[in-house]
């Protein structure tokens, strides 16, 4: 039997446009959606549920999923006064799980699969949170990962507002890159304003967002979405306007279901 990948690299050659990114959705042979990606010298080929390279660690969906169950079970315990921190071990297979989930947001994004790109992005956040809290004691560990942290955020609201310019809600599309640009703002004023503005990209991010949000308010006549107009009541004490407000945007999350 051939193990080779020939027929795969030579029909599939790789020729990317700067900054593109070339994925492609295939089944494989037992029917199962799969993904693969081209790069340089061949293909990744990825799960599109669970973790990306079909493993389950320690018997988890995710390692994430195993570090919060390891965490709870062999922590110190409520009144210990400590968290229980990542072994060097830990930290290496998380750096495993950043890298396959990264591949498999960007090939998403470059389908314009957006509610999964959305759904990793939320992944390597709550893997990110959990580096943050649990190995505190290496700041550099825990800065490798969160100088991406502003990228995320980013992919993350390009992704919700473009799945909601898909479904036609323009304003959940501005409310999403809205979400985006204040998670950008926190960990502009969080991160790297503790360390080296001048090497932030997340400024340049909240730009784009901006950007964004402007020409989708434009495209589409969006003045103020529901929530904008609700935070205005409340800003103004209007409670009774902002009950109102609040029952339509319960009825329309309803709706959306």
């Amino acid at each position: 039997m051939r193990k080779d990948l020939d027929d795969v690299i030579q029909g599939w050659p790789y020729n990317p446009e700067p900054g593109e990114i070339l994925a492609r959705e295939i089944r494989g042979r037992d029917g199962r959606a799969l993904l693969q990606v081209r790069v340089d010298l061949g293909v990744l080929q990825l799960e599109v549920v669970g973790r990306p390279d079909g493993s389950r660690p320690h018997g988890a969906a995710t390692f994430l999923d195993y570090l919060h169950h390891h965490a709870v079970h062999h922590g110190p315990g409520r009144d210990a006064g400590s968290i229980w921190t990542m072994s060097p071990r830990h930290r290496a297979e998380a750096d495993r799980e950043f890298v396959q989930f990264y591949h498999r947001r960007m090939a998403w994004l470059a389908l314009r699969r957006y509610e999964m790109a959305a759904r990793d992005s939320d992944h390597t956040l709550a893997l990110m949170d959990f580096v943050r809290k649990h190995a505190a004691d290496e700041e550099e560990y825990v800065a490798s990962h969160e100088q991406f942290r502003g990228l995320v955020h980013f992919h993350r609201a390009q992704a919700l507002a473009a799945s909601a310019l898909e479904r036609r809600r323009p304003e959940e599309a501005v409310d999403a890159l809205r979400d985006g640009v204040e998670n950008l703002l926190l960990h502009q004023q969080s991160w790297w304003n503790r360390r080296d503005p001048a090497e932030s990209p997340d400024l340049s991010l909240i730009e784009q967002l901006r950007l964004n949000e402007q020409e989708i308010r434009r495209n589409f006549a969006v003045e103020k979405t529901l929530r904008e107009q609700l935070e205005e009541a409340v800003a103004r004490e209007d409670y009774e306007l902002a009950a109102r407000l609040r029952d339509r945007m319960q009825s329309q999350a309803k709706g959306r279901r």
